[in-house]
């Protein structure tokens, strides 16, 4: 059975998302982001670098969540598209959302909902929210007249994208100036999937 390293709180849910997409049995392993749950010599031997998630899959034992997304798409084919035009496809487009859009919203988060009251800044977050509005751009337009990132159904692509896009609902940033984005990111986030890791999350 595959093991999954991680919890409901943190890039492990894209993992959790994706495991729930392809319908493998799975056991998710609750780690903590705390230093003594992560330092321990058993976990340092999975992953090195004391972070999760990571995956175990018999003797195949992978981390970055982008990159377990993209090796079970091709491990367990059929549920979602895995040939290679969509798997390349997947791999530019969860490089470039993580290049150009992930610190920026995880910034924006920070600034409008997780830090305290008196530790966030404003001016970052509205800082944040213009600089997001080039990649936005980009990926509106990547959408225009579709659906899907990569082929004519949800694939991976879809999937790793929009797991990072989901922190801009959480940040209140402003979708509007991209109908397609936010159409296209709803329509993702309303997969039943989806909405099982949000229940886990509930819990």
């Amino acid at each position: 059975m595959l093991k999954l390293y991680g919890n409901v709180r943190s890039r492990a849910t894209r993992c959790l998302w994706m495991l729930e997409e392809i319908g493998a049995p799975y056991q998710l392993v609750e780690k903590t982001t705390k230093a003594e749950d992560l330092q321990s010599a058993d976990y340092l031997r999975l992953n090195p670098n004391a972070r999760i998630p990571t995956l175990v899959d018999g003797d195949t034992v992978l981390w970055e969540s982008m990159a377990i997304n993209l090796y079970l798409a091709q491990k367990y084919p059929g549920s979602l598209p895995s040939d290679a035009a969509t798997l390349g496809f997947a791999a530019q487009w969860s490089f470039w959302a993580m290049l150009e859009t992930e610190a920026l919203l995880l910034d924006l988060l920070m600034h409008r909902v997780l830090l305290a009251e008196h530790g966030r800044d404003p001016s970052l977050a509205a800082r944040d929210e213009l600089l997001l509005q080039k990649p936005l751009g980009i990926l509106d337009a990547a959408l225009r007249g579709r659906d899907h990132l990569a082929g004519s159904t949800f694939s991976v692509a879809d999937l790793n994208v929009a797991s990072i896009l989901a922190w801009g609902r959480i940040a209140r940033l402003d979708f509007s100036p991209h109908a397609n984005v936010a159409r296209w990111l709803d329509a993702c986030l309303k997969r039943p999937a989806q909405l099982r890791v949000r229940e886990m999350m509930r819990k």
